[in-house]
């Protein structure tokens, strides 16, 4: 069960600071102050929702320790479209923006502790923190920047690019991640992805002078 703890001036709220202060390092510790007032500190246990499809998502969270996935329900099948772990936000988006219902899932992976903001809450910010606007405008454009880039290599990449992608840029996915959710991932099912993985691994040894 979730739990949800109000702890200002914490230890837990120091990695939300330094991933604020490298992105604008021209904010003021007196704004800082405002925007720690509000945060929220909340720990999931492993396989609990973060977000759940039909329901307004009201907080974006920052990840402190753990992994999520997110994901569609696709016919029936869960249609796994992105891993998170420490130190990236997590949320769904659209729903947060909107104020509709998600039409998408955050499940926590591993037992996970999150810093959350809500959408009022960051509203106040914005209007109290005229920073926090240029820092929010920089969390999303590198957030769109990678929406741009997955989109890009599912359309133009093989899957043998993109599995190359995945273990090359996010190599914490296979110690961490079961290999039927990166089937998922990539659109393939388990059984092909082991062909993949052995088709690399060969070519791999192939390459090793001795």
């Amino acid at each position: 069960m979730l739990q949800t703890f109000f702890m200002p001036e914490n230890e837990q709220f120091q990695r939300l600071k330094a991933y604020y202060m490298q992105l604008l390092p021209t904010l003021t510790e007196e704004n800082w102050k405002v925007t720690e007032q509000v945060l929220k500190v909340r720990s999931f246990k492993k396989g609990e929702l973060i977000v759940k499809e039909g329901h307004v998502c009201n907080n974006v969270s920052f990840i402190n320790k753990g992994l999520v996935k997110m994901y569609f329900m696709v016919n029936g099948k869960e249609k796994i479209i992105g891993f998170c772990n420490e130190l990236n936000y997590i949320c769904d988006y659209q729903s947060f923006l909107t104020r509709k219902p998600a039409n998408s899932f955050v499940q926590a992976l591993e037992n996970t502790e999150v810093v959350e903001t809500s959408f009022d809450d960051l509203q106040m910010i914005y209007e109290k923190v005229p920073e926090a606007n240029k820092l929010g405008r920089k969390i999303a454009e590198g957030l769109f920047l990678e929406m741009c880039e997955a989109n890009h290599a599912q359309a133009n990449e093989t899957i043998i690019q993109r599995y190359r992608k995945v273990i090359s840029d996010h190599p914490w996915l296979m110690q961490r991640v079961p290999q039927y959710m990166i089937a998922s991932y990539l659109g393939i099912t388990p059984e092909a992805l082991s062909r993949i993985k052995s088709r690399v691994h060969n070519k791999k040894k192939s390459l090793v002078v001795i």
